[in-house]
């Protein structure tokens, strides 16, 4: 199969590879689409030459393993958590496959990811895919699960006040969720014009400039979609007191930040990544059911030989949200 492999300067060469084979409890996918993430855009630049990069994805199930029955042939339309778990230990057996205990996390350095015509994946993490707008909608489910489990971390009470740092795709994931389950006013903060004008598509009632002036503070819940130093201390600056800062941005760098004004509001700190099986399966039901639009977030589909120019429009056009690699 083709695969787009990184290479000694952190970028990719489209190349050959054998194709994936099932174990017994696994599925292959001819892959369809494969989103590109954020923390893509970080990890190419650590991880080892020949990786096989991407881990939203969704496919046609083109090979079964031998243990799996049920409603799994060839040409049903899935998706997949991109882990492959042992499904014996406690986090496999409550869904929390991402912190199993011999966790395998496709496509950030373990097994081979959808950057590529197929991917091998866990049956026992796939699920079926209905009838969505497009047959490539399906790779927005893992992040607007990223985007679940944050919003899920806050609790938020119907009618809380909301500010969300960042309006990439995690961030207006974020916004989403924050609006179906009930939360009032949700401001965005993003230093881009083309981010803060898009954010009222997903539910923002406002987007503000953070060069031009801070968020106006006093947030029940505050969401770090950034990842760069110097978040902590905007997000605590904003939270109301006993309030909750969700760091769910993939910070690269230490982000030293003064605790006194976290301290003296009592504000609860939640680190979040990942997310439960159960959050998955909701964000595809979401999908399912129109209560996500997933046409607002996708701007670009590329094939594989494209996914360079990707990487550099995702890091340098601030007008790009979701670009979907179709193999």
């Amino acid at each position: 199969m083709k695969a787009a492999v990184v290479n000694d300067e952190q970028d990719f060469d489209i190349v050959e590879i054998p194709d994936p084979a099932p174990r017994p409890d696994e599925l292959v996918l001819r892959v369809t689409a494969c989103g590109i993430c954020g923390s893509d855009l970080k990890a190419v630049h650590s991880l080892p030459c020949g990786t096989v990069m991407g881990h939203e994805f969704c496919g046609e199930v083109v090979a079964v393993g031998s243990d799996l029955t049920g409603d799994w042939q060839e040409g049903r339309h899935a998706t997949a958590l991109p882990v492959i778990g042992c499904g014996r230990c406690q986090a496999c057996l409550i869904g929390d496959v991402a912190r199993c205990v011999a966790a395998d996390l496709i496509g950030v350095g373990g097994s081979a990811g959808a950057f590529a015509q197929y991917v091998r994946v866990s049956g026992r993490e796939a699920f079926t895919v209905p009838d969505l707008p497009t047959d490539d909608t399906a790779a927005l489910v893992e992040p607007l699960a990223v985007g679940l489990h944050a919003v899920n971390a806050a609790r938020l009470d119907p009618g809380a006040r909301v500010a969300v740092v960042g309006a990439g795709p995690v961030g207006l994931a974020v916004v989403s969720w924050a609006r179906l389950l009930g939360a009032g006013e949700i401001v965005v903060s993003d230093p881009a014009p083309p981010r803060r004008e898009a954010a009222g598509m997903f539910g923002a009632t406002d987007a503000i400039d953070p060069t031009s002036r801070p968020l106006p503070g006093a947030f029940d819940a505050v969401f770090e979609c950034v990842g760069i130093p110097g978040m902590m201390d905007v997000c605590a600056s904003a939270a109301a007191t006993y309030g909750t800062v969700v760091v769910a941005g993939v910070c690269m760098k230490p982000d030293p930040f003064v605790p006194l004004v976290a301290l003296l509001k009592e504000l609860t700190l939640r680190f979040v990544v990942y997310y439960r099986r159960r959050e998955f399966a909701h964000a595809l039901n979401a999908l399912e059911r129109g209560l996500i639009d997933p046409a607002p977030f996708i701007t670009d589909r590329v094939t594989l030989d494209g996914i360079g120019d990707a990487f550099a429009a995702l890091s340098t056009n601030p007008g790009q949200r979701k670009v979907l690699v179709r193999p």
